[in-house]
């Protein structure tokens, strides 16, 4: 009687570990679907869209593994999207406007710690790009440069207008051989000419 007793306990038992088993097991796997996102935004006031949908403008946000597009936009200020991808780990992105307008402008003088940061957000920017360009055009840490008949300066891309991180190489001559000699220049130094968007004129 007593075995009788305990079999619907242990079936209870069984039960319910299995469903502690399964909850647990699907409350993991949900989680390790997701990652942190935070985010900053200046101004603090703007309008934040995660893959269309608004969300908080600043602090932490739940995002599913995948591609995501995040917009910050506010009347008076320059809207910016940036696409990103989540994997699990946590993440960090600055949705950081700058003013294009009168309003957005006085806002920023209202806000002078907020413009401070934009200030120094926009200096590291310029840093890291310059540093990415070196990477990829060495010759630029030796332009602009005067040789004999020639100078040699860049400038942004003739070719790929659009890509903020391409440059063309301009050569001003005003001597009949400068051409020859300014390739001549470059490959003494061991840049390939063949690789660099090389825009030629002529002083008349």
């Amino acid at each position: 009687m007593e075995d009788e007793g305990r079999q619907p306990l242990l079936l209870g038992a069984i039960a319910l570990a299995v469903a502690i088993v399964v909850i647990g097991g699907f409350l993991i796997l949900r989680g390790g679907s997701e990652a942190k996102l935070t985010v900053t935004s200046i101004p603090n006031d703007l309008t934040l869209t995660l893959d269309g949908q608004q969300v908080a403008a600043s602090g932490e946000l739940k995002v599913k593994k995948g591609t995501h597009t995040l917009t910050g936009e506010r009347r008076g200020f320059q809207t910016y999207s940036t696409t990103f991808s989540a994997d699990g780990d946590e993440l960090a992105i600055k949705m950081y406007l700058y003013a294009n307008s009168a309003e957005g402008r006085e806002w920023t003088k209202n806000n002078p710690e907020q413009e401070l940061e934009l200030e120094r957000e926009a200096g590291r920017q310029y840093d890291q790009t310059q540093q990415r360009l070196v990477a990829k055009y060495p010759i630029i840490q030796s332009l602009p440069f005067i040789g004999v008949g020639f100078k040699a300066d860049y400038t942004s891309s003739k070719t790929d207008p659009n890509n903020p991180e391409a440059i063309s190489v301009t050569i001003l001559t005003y001597a009949p051989d400068a051409k020859e000699k300014a390739l001549e220049w470059m490959q003494q130094n061991g840049w390939d000419p063949n690789t660099l968007d090389i825009v030629y004129s002529t002083v008349k």
